[in-house]
């Protein structure tokens, strides 16, 4: 149900599957279902997100920079300085004239600011429409996630459960309702991470193909890979919002290039390491950094075809001429965002450290106030609280320690590159930490997708194998072949050792039951905590009741 994706042979046969399903097998089950099963969780997913959008009708917590700056390269193709009292102008008016004179200077690069511009574009500077696509891309993420674990585990019910359990956490909800940055990098690192793992399938069956075919050279076939092009632009795209994205273009290079090895190892290539360095390691370098640098300058084009902003100067009259012309101030003005992010170390209520982010040490209050006369008790609270849901983060701690397992002892690639999603968004924040860099919670939103495909993978071992002979049998306990002992983790599929179908059976009765259980205590605590990650005006003590730690105020 969640690593085999073929028939397993029969109990003592000694025949290998075909290469085609041994590097490459068929995700199983309907395909009406595989599509129909992930939209009803994206359309409850898109209801919770866009359900009172526009509500609280005020500015939260950092839309004062970046609702004003998407509204910017709207009218100028670069950040603007505004007068004071800028908020409470478009508050309450759209149409305010709230520029003043000159350029800001911007720590983030453009695009997550275009996107943002984009719900203005149709809605106006109103909450709603500041706030439509990033609730527009939360909502897909649940999709793509949906099908992402359901590719990695051929289950479909597993990748129902995996966008069930994105479409529930509260950090993801409330960054998905705040016109931030944070969740337009979550989306494009999961595209693209999507984009590999579906390209991994793909060039693999092609080059079982060719194997299969009397190719004959030393170092295997050349293979196109042509998703990776694709991963290089949402990539690019991750960066162009922040520069954290680089982390993961790195690790993600670094996975695909073992992938390939492994891969041609599994194949019978007689020189694998020597195929890989010569026919797609360098493509892969020009397919994801390239492609992803080429992505990310062509953000910058209000920047650099409209004259004005900052650094910028004047524009030459040849409009070809002017990418050559900016690239040396784009240069320079890197220069300052570098130096503005290694010295960011103000001090602020709600900053936490990324060794606090899984426990939930310090979430961030996005917005509170008290309302007088409004839930029928003597005092009311009404607080967007930027907070994961307590029984997924938790569970999901419990769930990487369990990954680090499954891909040390058992070399599943999925365990493997699992863990190196969330290590590189994770660990990559240990340095800035250590010399007290301000930072705060909800920068591990691009984590989230990986805590949850480790919370379903889990699961899947939990439930356990089909019995021997059912399509979709499980191999998680079996004896792997072919690439099993690559470096990063590429175990295959091998026969079932599931046992008596009996025993099997009850096995995943007991599984089963534990999955469900745990996805009804998610479902559970995120309706209780939804109040304080939506600014619904409640009673103090039922606020108060919801505050678990003293940490959390």
């Amino acid at each position: 149900m969640t690593t085999d994706l073929v028939s397993a042979p029969a109990v003592g046969s000694r025949r290998p599957p075909p290469l085609r399903e041994w590097l490459a097998p068929a995700i199983p089950g309907s395909p009406l279902l595989s599509w129909l099963g992930p939209l009803l969780v994206t359309l409850f997913a898109g209801f919770l997100r866009f359900d009172g959008l526009g509500t609280p009708k005020a500015v939260v917590f950092d839309e004062t920079y970046y609702a004003k700056d998407a509204l910017a390269l709207l009218e100028f193709g670069w950040e603007r300085n505004t007068v004071e009292n800028a908020d409470k102008m478009l508050i309450a008016d759209p149409d305010a004239n709230i520029w003043a004179e000159g350029a800001a200077f911007v720590a983030h690069p453009p695009f997550g600011k275009w996107m943002i511009a984009i719900g203005e574009l149709l809605f106006g500077a109103t909450p709603f429409g500041w706030r439509f696509v990033p609730a527009l891309v939360g909502t897909l993420s649940v999709l793509i996630l949906c099908r992402l674990a359901r590719r990695m585990t051929g289950s479909t019910l597993l990748g129902c459960a995996a966008g069930l359990l994105l479409a529930l956490d509260g950090l993801h909800f409330v960054t998905s309702r705040a016109a931030l940055l944070d969740v337009f990098v979550m989306f494009w690192i999961l595209a693209g991470f999507a984009c590999l793992v579906n390209d991994r399938d793909r060039s693999r069956r092609v080059l079982a193909e060719k194997m299969e075919g009397g190719y004959r050279s030393a170092h295997g076939p050349f293979l196109a890979h042509g998703w990776r092009y694709a991963a290089g632009v949402c990539l690019g795209l991750a960066c162009a919002t922040k520069w954290t994205g680089l982390f993961y273009v790195a690790a993600f290079g670094l996975m695909v290039v073992l992938w390939d090895y492994g891969a041609r190892r599994a194949a019978g290539v007689r020189a694998p390491f020597a195929g890989t360095m010569l026919l797609e390691a360098v493509p892969a370098f020009v397919q994801l950094v390239v492609v992803g640098l080429v992505t990310y300058l062509v953000t910058w084009w209000g920047w650099i075809f409209r004259p004005g902003g900052w650094g910028r100067g004047d524009a030459a009259d040849f409009v070809l001429w002017r990418p050559f012309e900016a690239l040396p101030d784009l240069w320079r003005y890197h220069g300052q965002m570098l130096g503005f992010h290694s010295g960011l170390d103000d001090r602020h209520p709600y900053q936490s450290w990324p060794w606090d982010w899984p426990i939930l040490r310090r979430p961030v209050a996005f917005f509170y106030n008290e309302p007088e006369n409004a839930c029928g008790a003597g005092r009311c609270s009404r607080e967007i609280l930027g907070i994961g849901t307590p029984a997924l983060w938790w569970g999901a701690i419990a769930a990487l320690v369990a990954v680090a397992f499954l891909w040390l002892m058992l070399r599943d690639w999925r365990a493997g590159a699992i863990l190196l999603g969330f290590l590189a968004g994770w660990l990559s924040w240990f340095p800035s930490a250590f010399n007290e860099r301000t930072m705060f919670l909800f920068y591990a939103t691009p984590l989230l997708p990986f805590m949850v495909l480790a919370v379903v993978l889990v699961l899947g071992y939990l439930i356990g194998p089909a019995p021997a002979g059912v399509k979709g049998a499980h191999a998680a306990d079996t004896a792997g072949r072919g690439d099993h002992d690559d470096l990063i983790g590429l175990s295959e599929f091998g026969a079932s050792k599931a046992g008596p179908a009996g025993g099997a059976g009850t096995r995943r009765l007991i599984g089963a039951a534990a999955a469900g259980a745990f996805m009804l205590v998610v479902l559970a605590n995120f309706a209780y905590f939804h109040p304080i990650l939506s600014a619904q005006t409640i009673p103090y003590e039922d606020w108060h009741d919801r505050i678990w730690f003293q940490s959390w105020v």
